[in-house]
């Protein structure tokens, strides 16, 4: 499919249109100079969880390097992508904007590791799922107005974040996410907008490709060892077609980015013909399609998938980043079991959160101030609290 006219589109019918949101939970009056899409995308980025993504492990604990991705340079890759794709497809930037940079918030130190830690020791009071504490994030932790606690964002904006990836059914409808969303009103069955399928997809480029480079660097694997894979072997070969004799460094930068863009253009191209055949008059039959709107040709996803399995094997379940995620994950949860045996080990204010309630009120007060350190400070906790802390390197 040509897909130059899907280029530079106005605003299609089916995008999310911020005059017509369903709302705030707490009314507000209109600003005068924003959309409320645009008042959602700059009310995450004021926010203290935002600020800390700097400071949280993507795949390389923040200390192994300053060139390794983190959470928020990797928010900061999806938000650019999934600009792209809604600019493209006539949706709603500022939107798609939002629910990529708002998607992470949740995410406890150390990454999927940490996550996994929190998950454990929540088992017994509804788990832990950084879905649902990015809700709880903008819904409730942040606490910066004066008149709610949380950053009432529109009702399409926490939709998107609560279905980042997709409607929620099965394993994924946890009992922290059924918790979160019924309290905050965003019903699970059905897609998310246009806007906040962009943002999603653009996750797994994102992921994809970063992945790739900083594996790369790290030396977890070497250029040649991506032939493996079908997709990376024919960039590969297309690179070293045009630039023979490039330097790996150079050859290495010229696969990433060819890797986003065509799982870019394959999602812009794919998309288009779903909206085609569709035809969707409003954003009402985005959430009721049979499908995801958004989406990778069934080519390319099969080719997305073969990517994320060399990632796992080469790269995610690597020896040394299994033996620093263990040891990190073991940090969490030695400070799961000390603050919730000791609240006086918890800040005054953390304390008398935990004192609110009985011992399920207590256990998320205690994932909630955990989930919301960086990486360094959670060490610094550690080291103040017991004798000996791995040094993650």
């Amino acid at each position: 499919m040509d897909v130059s006219k899907w280029i530079l589109r106005p605003r299609a019918p089916y995008a999310a249109d911020p005059r017509r949101s369903r709302g705030r939970a707490v009314p507000q009056s209109p600003s005068a100079t924003r959309t409320e899409y645009q008042r959602d995308r700059d009310r995450v980025l004021h926010s203290t969880a935002f600020r800390r993504l700097k400071h949280k492990t993507q795949v390389f604990v923040y200390h192994e390097g300053d060139h390794f991705r983190t959470r928020l340079t990797h928010t900061l890759e999806v938000a650019q992508i999934a600009r792209s794709i809604a600019r493209a497809l006539g949706l709603d930037e500022d939107l798609a904007e939002t629910v990529a940079l708002a998607h992470d918030l949740g995410h406890a130190p150390f990454g999927h590791a940490g996550e996994r830690a929190l998950d454990a020791r929540m088992a017994p009071y509804g788990g832990f799922d950084h879905n649902a504490q990015s809700l709880r994030v903008l819904t409730r932790l942040e606490r910066r107005y004066a008149e709610f606690d949380g950053l009432n964002l529109t009702f399409e904006a926490l939709e998107g974040v609560v279905k980042h990836n997709g409607p929620l059914v099965g394993e994924e409808l946890t009992p922290a996410i059924v918790e979160v969303a019924s309290r905050s009103g965003v019903p699970l069955e059905g897609h998310a907008s246009a806007e906040a399928q962009a943002a999603a997809i653009a996750d797994d480029i994102a992921y994809d490709a970063h992945d790739v480079d900083d594996g790369l660097r790290a030396g977890l694997f070497r250029l040649d060892e991506l032939g493996d894979d079908p997709m990376l072997a024919d960039i590969l070969a297309e690179v070293d077609a045009r630039y023979p004799g490039l330097d790996d460094d150079r050859r290495g930068h010229e696969l990433v980015r060819r890797v986003i863009t065509r799982l870019v253009e394959d999602a812009i191209s794919e998309s288009a013909r779903r909206i085609e055949a569709l035809a969707p008059r409003d954003i009402e039959d985005v959430r009721s399609a049979p499908q995801a709107l958004i989406a990778f040709s069934p080519q390319m996803a099969e080719a997305e998938r073969g990517v994320k399995r060399l990632l796992t094997a080469r790269m995610y379940r690597h020896a040394h980043v299994d033996r620093v995620m263990a040891e990190a994950a073991g940090v969490l949860s030695d400070l799961f079991d000390r603050y919730f045996a000791d609240r006086d080990a918890l800040p005054a204010e953390w304390a008398r959160e935990a004192g609110r309630g009985g011992e399920t009120s207590h256990a998320r007060a205690v994932a909630d101030f955990i989930a919301g350190m960086t990486d360094g400070y959670a060490l610094t906790q550690h080291r103040r609290l017991f004798d000996a802390t791995p040094d993650l390197r």
